[in-house]
């Protein structure tokens, strides 16, 4: 049952949602991200314009590129169709919508043929989804939409944390439960899971961090995890604003010791020359690990940050741990 006193929280605090047009998707880029083989794959990032995500969570900006209601029959893939056109070509899309794509007023399910057809030529497909989106009757969908594409679908699922009082406290309204659920359905599927984390979300102590963003990685590596995406808790939303010291920035210093857990103990590394592992992972298998670098300059508080940030960087691409950037700022 949703608990209207959060909810309230977090809407009597917002700013105002950005203008959006129901016929364009809101920003498209293209950019490559390494594969489990370490080859650099070209990748169209589509963001659709589309109705706003049921979910209120705490620390949640994606609202702000929303719409109030269902976009029309036909719009989703037209913002499909126009976006590629623009973008360089591309083996694999991501169609992130704010939200869940298996979300029927978000993505309406008689646009789903048409949005197969529109990327009928990728080799993978990543969606977002909340794990309430992955069971019942949406669960179906998700396998219908599995069975049209002929690429490999893969599925991307913020867990946020692994410490269940914070991740109760984001208003999310799911736990830990819910999550492995939705990644042992995916994984009896077939379908690939990528996982969001969030690292210094709101409500955790400062120095628990890194500690538990770390946890977090091995719970979604446990649950079958193949990449795991590490986002730094950004302001700007309003409800973070107003939690005042119950949220703190993280520091750049905070998620270089993250992505350097996560490849250090899960992943192969990719230089240029060498193929091959650079050590062993822990399970025995690759995890990709990536820093999430949006809009990173905000992390910034020192004249050495820009090259830690390129180090990231080349961490994301090489999948290895580099050597750091002699500084001593935090």
């Amino acid at each position: 049952m949703r608990s209207t006193s959060d909810d309230r929280f977090v809407l009597e605090h917002r700013p105002s949602k950005n203008l959006l047009n129901p016929h364009r998707a809101y920003a498209s880029l293209w950019e490559e991200e390494p594969d489990a083989t370490g080859a650099l794959i070209p990748t169209a990032v589509i963001f659709l314009s589309n109705r706003e995500c049921p979910f209120h969570c705490v620390m949640c900006d994606l609202w702000m590129n929303t719409l109030d209601e269902t976009v029309e029959h036909g719009m989703i893939p037209r913002q499909i169709r126009d976006a590629l056109a623009s973008l360089n070509a591309a083996r694999h899309v991501k169609l992130y919508n704010a939200g869940s794509f298996f979300d029927p007023q978000a993505i309406p399910p008689s646009d789903d043929d048409e949005i197969a057809a529109a990327i009928v030529g990728f080799d993978r497909v990543i969606v977002e989804s909340h794990p309430a989106f992955l069971a019942g009757a949406h669960g179906e969908r998700c396998l219908r939409f599995r069975d049209r594409i002929p690429g490999q679908l893969e599925v991307a699922v913020g867990l946020e944390t692994a410490h269940e009082g914070v991740l109760e406290r984001l208003n999310k309204r799911m736990t830990l439960d819910s999550f492995r659920r939705a990644a042992d359905f995916l994984r009896r599927e077939g379908i690939a899971l990528r996982v969001f984390i969030l690292l210094s979300p709101p409500f955790m102590r400062v120095d628990e961090d890194v500690e538990w963003a770390c946890r977090s990685i091995d719970e979604a590596v446990a649950c079958g995890a193949t990449v795991c995406s590490i986002i730094p808790t950004r302001s700007g939303n309003g409800a973070i604003e107003a939690l005042g010291d119950e949220y703190h920035r993280p520091s750049l210093a905070a998620l270089e010791q993250v992505v350097e857990y996560g490849l250090s103990a899960f992943a192969f590394g990719f230089g240029e020359t060498r193929r091959g592992p650079q050590t062993q992972p822990r399970l025995g298998r690759t995890v990709r690990v990536f820093a999430d670098l949006w809009d990173i300059e905000r992390f910034f508080n020192c004249s050495c940050s820009s090259l830690r940030a390129e180090r990231l960087r080349a961490m994301n691409r090489e999948q290895r741990v580099s050597e750091r950037v002699s500084c001593a700022c935090k």
